[in-house]
């Protein structure tokens, strides 16, 4: 059984950082497609940043330049660096999977949450000015 666990939320200034981590189990993560997905209060949950099994990343403009979205394959483990946050990236912040794993599949993926497989359960991001 596919399970997905995020870590690392909480509270931040404006331009303060955050690294969030998402443990995956039940099955291999470094085969897989994983992404960061956020949503914020009355918003449509979107894309952040996405890495496919090559380690090809695909990111929203948002935040290219401020995150960094990395994998542990030792550890099973999926990372999102945040820095410099703005106000506008607080939200829930889920983790995301897809087996699927083709070719420059990492754009479409970030760009549809519908492409999901597996979410983990989410992990909160405030920031405040």
């Amino acid at each position: 059984q596919v399970q997905l666990v995020e870590s690392g939320g909480g509270s931040v200034q404006a331009g303060g950082s955050l690294r969030l981590s998402c443990a995956a189990s039940g099955y291999t993560s470094s085969r897989y497609l994983m992404g960061w997905f956020r949503q914020g209060p009355g918003k449509l949950r979107e894309g952040v940043a996405a890495i496919d099994s090559d380690g090809t990343t695909s990111y929203a403009s948002s935040v290219k330049g401020r995150f960094t979205i990395s994998k542990d394959n030792a550890k099973n483990t999926l990372n999102l660096q945040m820095n410099s946050l703005e106000l506008e990236d607080a939200a829930m912040y889920y983790c995301a999977a897809n087996s699927r794993n083709v070719v420059g599949w990492v754009h479409p993926f970030l760009a549809d949450p519908a492409l999901v497989e597996y979410w983990g359960q989410g992990t909160q991001v405030d920031v405040s000015s």
